[in-house]
């Protein structure tokens, strides 16, 4: 699977390891994934879903049920 948050859609990006010499060589910066399980009271079912940490945050200060209506009301997400 692809290391990427389902919700928000942060993904891999690259950029440089700089030495002490100023010397640069390609690397990845990753998203920080967690598979986590989240219980939604409107649709009285679990999902599973890899989210980034920031997402989780998130997710803990307002709520799954008004974070992913939010998406929805952008646009962002069809369904789960």
């Amino acid at each position: 699977m692809a290391r990427v948050c389902e919700l928000t859609g942060k993904k891999t990006v690259s950029g440089n390891n700089v030495s002490h010499s100023n010397r640069k060589t390609r690397r990845k910066f990753y998203p920080n994934l967690q598979v986590k399980r989240f219980y939604i009271p409107e649709e009285d079912r679990w999902v599973t879903l890899k989210i980034a940490a920031s997402t989780l945050r998130t997710i803990n200060k307002k709520g799954i049920s008004a974070y992913l209506k939010e998406l929805r009301s952008e646009g962002k997400i069809v369904n789960i």
